[in-house]
C-alpha cells in the first residue's frame, strides 16, 4: 500500500487520471472556464489524447420563472376551489 502514495511533486495545472478513472481539475482552470460546484458536464473525445469538457445547461434554470406575471396572483387558488 505505501508504494501507491501519491507523488509529492505536483505541476501547476496537470492532473491524472486515477485507477477509478477520475481526474481532478485544477482550480486555476475551473475559475478560467467560468465553472462552479454542480455543474454538469459532458465530456467528448476530440482525438487521442484530447478531452473537451462542456457544460450541460439545465433547461428547468434557464426558463424558470418565464412566466411570471403570464397569471393573476390568485389565479391557482381559483383553480383550487373548483375542484370537488
Amino acid at each position: 500500500m505505501t508504494d501507491r502514495v501519491k507523488a509529492t511533486s505536483r505541476r501547476r495545472g496537470y492532473t491524472r487520471v486515477s485507477a477509478k478513472n477520475q481526474v481532478t481539475i485544477p482550480q486555476d482552470a475551473l475559475v478560467r472556464a467560468g465553472l462552479h460546484v454542480g455543474d454538469r458536464l459532458r465530456a467528448e473525445a476530440r482525438r487521442p489524447g484530447e478531452l473537451i469538457l462542456v457544460r450541460e445547461d439545465d433547461p428547468i434554470d434557464r426558463f424558470a420563472g418565464a412566466l411570471t406575471g403570464a397569471y393573476a396572483p390568485d389565479y391557482l387558488d381559483d383553480l383550487r376551489r373548483e375542484w370537488p
